[in-house]
């Protein structure tokens, strides 16, 4: 059992949805909510990582997802303490050892395509080759289930837009879901929970409602979760690294509809008669 590190937060807060006055296409006035966007600069020992760009409703976990995923810290006992200052916008965590090659990760910088702020640091790709993944069976009528149990997960986007929701699942159970205005941030999000409450991904469904590119394929894999699904499509690189680590590619999934990319075999049709209602339109 890892040693958890110590959580600090001040007194300042953010919102994630705000007010605003807009004019339609008639002339009319009406009051609508937006989503936030807090930048949060992320310091490792007082070393500048990153500045994330995000809704705020999990800043720790964000954080600690983040710096896991890509690569700066292996070992949650290692962290002595996460501070996170809305107030100054910043998060600091400071670790029991020195991060001498952190200057030299930094320099190893791939920008994906995460909403144009998504970043690979070091020989990310290279701690892949280790990962081996299970092979779940899953029924179709469990994806049915959990699809429909998602429906009722989205509130921001239900009251702004403009964001990406994720989710961890065991099931038709939703463990945890979080909505942010980058996906790779909500990924980030679930996998510092997942760290921080030291569970394991062989058992789990990770959902995402954005694309399924290179950067989420791995940092699900990194997750050890076997099985991806989405509401969005996949991306030639997203779909060729799913291939190659054994991962389940399950997208364009709403309704009765879903498009398996990768892993068909691990997925038992048991839904008859009714399926092709979903292809109604």
């Amino acid at each position: 059992m890892a040693t958890l590190p110590k959580i600090i937060k001040t007194k300042a807060t953010v919102q994630q949805t705000m007010s605003v006055e807009i004019v339609d296409e008639y002339g009319d006035r009406h009051t609508k909510e937006i989503a936030c966007e807090h930048p949060l600069t992320v310091y490792l020992n007082w070393v500048e990582v990153v500045t994330l760009m995000t809704l705020g409703e999990r800043p720790s976990a964000l954080v600690l997802g983040y710096l896991k995923n890509q690569g700066f810290i292996n070992d949650l006992s290692a962290i002595e303490s996460v501070m996170i200052d809305w107030q100054t916008n910043a998060a600091v965590v400071i670790t029991h050892e020195n991060t001498e090659n952190l200057a030299q990760q930094l320099e190893k910088k791939t920008v994906t395509s995460g909403c144009g702020q998504g970043t690979m640091y070091g020989n990310v790709m290279k701690k892949l080759e280790g990962i081996t993944l299970p092979q779940p069976q899953i029924k179709q009528s469990m994806l049915y289930g959990l699809l429909e149990a998602l429906t009722h997960h989205n509130e921001t986007y239900k009251a702004a837009g403009a964001v990406h929701g994720c989710a961890v699942c065991k099931g038709t159970e939703i463990l945890s879901f979080v909505e942010d205005v980058g996906r790779h941030n909500a990924v980030d999000t679930l996998a510092g929970e997942m760290w921080l409450q030291q569970q394991t991904g062989e058992d789990k469904v990770f959902y995402t409602t954005g694309r399924l590119t290179s950067e989420m394929v791995i940092k699900v894999a990194q997750m050890g979760i076997p099985v991806l699904l989405s509401r969005s499509g996949a991306t030639q690189m997203g779909y060729d690294l799913a291939k190659k680590l054994g991962i389940t590619m399950i997208a364009r999934a709403k309704g009765l509809r879903f498009q398996i990319y990768n892993g068909s075999d691990n997925i038992e049709l048991d839904v008859k008669g009714n399926v092709s209602e979903g292809k109604q339109g």
